[in-house]
């Protein structure tokens, strides 16, 4: 039987978090064994919000891919490559502008969101608008038919169904409707209890050190009711227990929850104890992204590799979309 077809993407905006390993990258990692998958570096996307700041994005991109085979994707079970390295892109996302409405963009709530958001900087641009046709070319031109996404990314995925729709209905069918693939994320608040994020700047990079990681963890915000060692701590509003539940294990997680609600544990102690744990499920992480960053040349080979297989398939759905148009 034919496996579905999963396409997901990163923008290398910068360093990715703890959150976004636990959230996206540790399910990527699962999904590679049961799917075709599709992960994809989006640097065009950066460029929507960070087109005036570019000399970062071509060592975030390299940071980006260390991380992603640092925590366990594997280019023999994955494709994994930039967006820019595979023009078809460029020409989908042509064709599909001249077909998508605009009142479909302008609708759009993220597009709303992020306006507001980041009414700081000066996005009311075409590229901004059209961003999700662009995501839209990253998702059909593989034909991929699920797409891992949080339900806040629900709008973008049913305007993909309403493109590749469209498309399908003006000249002949080419291209699935994508479905959402919603999965269980593990969430991991930021270090002050928002959710994390780098420009919260409440976050802990997946590179951090061992240094850095305690010095983050001393950082956290606690029960606020817990003042002394003997109070009896509420550890469900407790930002340090967020962090066991995703890094400890079950048994030891129930343990410390109901020694921290008998008072028999401060938070000082409690953070030392995370920090531990945390930086010995990191290690081996770390100890792959030294080796390779030691060796750049297994990056550039398993992007390299990753750019041909993905332009073999986008020219072959590229095809099929100019001759169902007869252009």
């Amino acid at each position: 039987m034919k496996k579905h077809v999963i396409m997901s993407g990163m923008r290398p905006t910068g360093r990715l978090h703890m959150g976004n390993m636990m959230g996206a990258l540790t399910n990527w990692v699962k999904l590679q064994d049961d799917y075709d998958c599709y992960f994809v570096v989006v640097d065009w996307h950066a460029l929507t919000t960070e087109y005036s700041s570019t000399e970062e994005i071509k060592e975030n991109i390299r940071q980006m891919v260390i991380d992603w085979v640092s925590v366990g994707l594997d280019p023999e079970k994955c494709n994994i490559f930039v967006q820019s390295n595979v023009k078809q892109h460029a020409e989908l996302h042509l064709l599909f502008s001249m077909i998508t409405p605009l009142s479909w963009l302008e609708r759009c709530p993220t597009y709303k969101e992020q306006l507001k958001q980041l009414e700081n900087k000066e996005i009311n641009t075409y590229g901004f608008l059209g961003y999700p046709v662009l995501m839209a070319t990253d998702i059909l031109i593989y034909k991929a038919d699920r797409v891992p996404v949080g339900k806040d990314q629900q709008p973008h995925i049913e305007l993909t169904r309403e493109i590749a729709r469209r498309f399908n209905y003006l000249y002949k069918p080419v291209f699935p409707e994508p479905e959402a693939l919603y999965t269980e994320f593990m969430v991991l608040p930021g270090i002050d209890g928002r959710k994390m994020s780098k420009s919260y700047d409440n976050h802990i990079e997946i590179s951090a050190s061992p240094k850095t990681i305690m010095e983050k963890v001393r950082m956290m915000i606690t029960d606020p009711a817990k003042i002394r060692k003997n109070d009896p701590g509420h550890p469900e509003i407790c930002n340090v227990f967020a962090f066991y539940k995703v890094f400890d294990q079950k048994d030891n997680v129930a343990e410390l929850k109901e020694i921290c609600e008998k008072g028999l544990i401060g938070c000082v102690e409690c953070k030392k104890k995370l920090a531990s744990i945390i930086i010995d499920k990191m290690e081996p992480i770390h100890q792959k992204r030294h080796e390779l960053e030691q060796n750049p040349s297994i990056i550039d080979n398993i992007l390299d590799i990753g750019a041909k297989r993905a332009r073999i398939v986008a020219e072959r759905t590229l095809e099929e979309a100019r001759e169902a148009m007869k252009i």
